[in-house]
C-alpha cells in the first residue's frame, strides 16, 4: 500500500517538474521573440531617422544660408520654423532628405531658387517648404489650387513673331518629360540610367516623317560625331555647379544620349536634368511652326513611354520652376535700344510673365546684345497660354523697339 502510494506521489512530482520546464522554455522562447521583435523595430526606426551627420551638414549649411546676402527662393521660404519642422523628415520610398533637397541652394548662394525634388515624393514629404516657392515662381499658384489637364489648343494660332528676320535670330519650344516609374537622378541607379536610355532610343527610333532621325549614345561617342554636336549646339555638357551640388550628375555619361531629326530642328536629350527634355527649335520667328512639330512629338512619344503625372502639380520635374506644363518657349532676340535700358526691359518683360537670361540660358551674360527670353509661368495654365504668353510679350518688345 505504501509502494502504491509513494509511486502515485513520484509520478505527480514528475508530472509537476515536467509542466515546469515545459513552462519555463515557453517563457524562454517567448522572452527570445520579444527581444527580436524590439530589435527589429529599432532598426526600423533606425532607417527612418535622418543621419546625425546629415544634420550636421543641415544645421551649419542653414546658419550660413541665414548669414548670407542670397537671394534665392529657398532663403526666402525656409524659415527657421519650417526648417526645424522638415530636418528629420524622409521620403517613404527612397528615403530622401531635407539635405538632398536644398543642398544645391545652401552650396551655392547665388541661386535663383535653391532646391529640387530628389524624388516624386518629396513634392508631399516638403510641401511646407515646395508649395510657397512654387506659388511664388509660377506667379500666384496656391497650395489650394489645381493644374489644368493637358491642352496644347489650336497649333495654327501661331503665326511668325519677325517676318523681315529683323530681331529674332531663332525660336525655340520645350518640355521636360519624367518617366514613370522612376525616380529622379539623384535616387537613380546606374542600372536604372541605362535601362532608361534603351527605352528612350527604341522608342525614338521608331518616329517617322520630318521627326525620323538617330540616337547618339554619350557612352563611346566617337571624338567627329562629338565634334559634329558641339559645333550644332546640340551636345549638353555634364550638369553645372547648381545640378553638381544636387547630386544629379552621378555615373555621368552613362544612360545619357542625344536624339535629332534629320533637319536638325528636333532634339531630345534623354538624363540631362530631367529624364526627357524634348525640343523643337529653328532659325528665325515662326513660332507656329515650332510649336506644332513640338505638339507632333510629345503626343506620338507619350504613345510609347508614360510619364509621370500629378494631379495637383500636372507633369513631375526635377526642379520645381518646371512643373505643370514644364514649357519652355524662348527666342533669342537682338534688341539694342531697349536692352539699353535693362530696366526697362525687365518692366515689359514682367508684365507678360517673360524671363530674360543670357544669350547662353540661365547665369549666362548677353552676347552681342542678343538676350534669351521666354515665358516664366509654366503652372495653372495650359500649355497653350504658356506659349500664348510669350508669343504676346514678344510682339510687344518688338513693337517698342521699332518706337525707338
Amino acid at each position: 500500500m505504501f509502494g502504491l502510494w509513494y509511486l502515485s506521489l513520484a509520478v505527480k512530482e514528475i508530472w509537476h517538474s515536467s509542466r515546469a520546464i515545459l513552462f519555463q522554455k515557453q517563457f524562454v522562447k517567448s522572452h527570445i521573440q520579444l527581444n527580436l521583435l524590439q530589435c527589429k523595430f529599432t532598426q526600423s526606426n533606425k532607417s527612418e531617422m535622418v543621419d546625425a551627420a546629415v544634420l550636421e551638414k543641415l544645421e551649419s549649411g542653414f546658419a550660413k544660408l541665414q548669414a548670407s546676402d542670397s537671394k534665392s527662393l529657398l532663403k526666402k521660404y525656409l524659415t527657421k520654423e519650417v526648417f526645424d519642422n522638415l530636418k528629420n523628415k524622409k521620403t517613404p520610398t527612397f528615403g530622401s532628405t531635407l539635405l538632398d533637397v536644398i543642398q544645391s541652394g545652401l552650396e551655392n548662394h547665388d541661386s535663383g531658387v535653391g532646391i529640387y525634388a530628389p524624388d516624386a515624393e518629396a513634392y508631399t514629404t516638403f510641401a511646407e517648404l515646395f508649395d510657397p516657392i512654387i506659388e511664388d515662381y509660377h506667379g500666384g499658384f496656391k497650395k489650394t489650387d489645381k493644374h489644368p489637364a493637358k491642352d496644347f489648343g489650336d497649333v495654327n494660332a501661331f503665326g511668325d513673331l519677325d517676318p523681315t528676320g529683323e530681331f529674332v535670330v531663332s525660336t525655340r519650344v520645350r518640355c521636360g518629360r519624367s518617366m514613370e516609374g522612376y525616380p529622379f537622378n539623384p535616387c537613380l541607379t546606374e542600372a536604372q540610367y541605362k535601362e532608361m536610355e534603351q527605352k528612350v532610343s527604341t522608342t525614338l527610333s521608331g518616329l517617322e516623317g520630318e521627326l525620323k532621325g538617330k540616337f547618339y549614345p554619350l557612352t563611346g561617342m566617337d571624338k567627329a560625331t562629338q565634334q559634329q554636336l558641339i559645333d550644332d549646339h546640340f551636345l549638353f555638357k555634364e550638369g553645372d555647379r547648381f545640378l553638381q551640388a544636387a547630386n544629379a550628375c552621378r555615373y555621368w555619361p552613362s544612360g545619357r544620349g542625344i536624339y535629332h531629326n534629320d533637319a536638325k530642328t528636333f532634339l531630345v536629350w534623354c538624363n540631362e536634368e530631367d529624364h526627357l527634355r524634348i525640343i523643337s527649335m529653328q532659325m528665325g520667328g515662326n513660332l507656329g511652326e515650332v510649336f506644332r512639330r513640338l505638339t507632333t512629338a510629345v503626343n506620338d512619344i507619350e504613345k510609347r513611354i508614360p510619364f509621370s503625372h500629378n494631379d495637383r502639380l500636372g507633369f513631375l520635374t526635377f526642379c520645381p520652376t518646371n512643373l505643370g506644363t514644364t514649357i519652355r518657349a524662348s527666342v533669342h532676340i537682338k534688341v539694342p535700344k531697349l536692352a539699353a535700358n535693362k530696366a526697362r526691359l525687365e518692366e515689359v518683360a514682367s508684365k507678360y510673365n517673360l524671363q530674360v537670361r543670357g544669350t547662353r540660358g540661365e547665369h549666362t551674360e548677353a552676347e552681342g546684345g542678343i538676350y534669351d527670353i521666354s515665358n516664366k509661368r509654366r503652372m495653372g495654365l495650359t500649355e497653350f497660354q504658356a506659349v500664348k504668353e510669350m508669343y504676346d510679350g514678344i510682339t510687344e518688345i518688338i513693337k517698342i523697339e521699332k518706337s525707338l
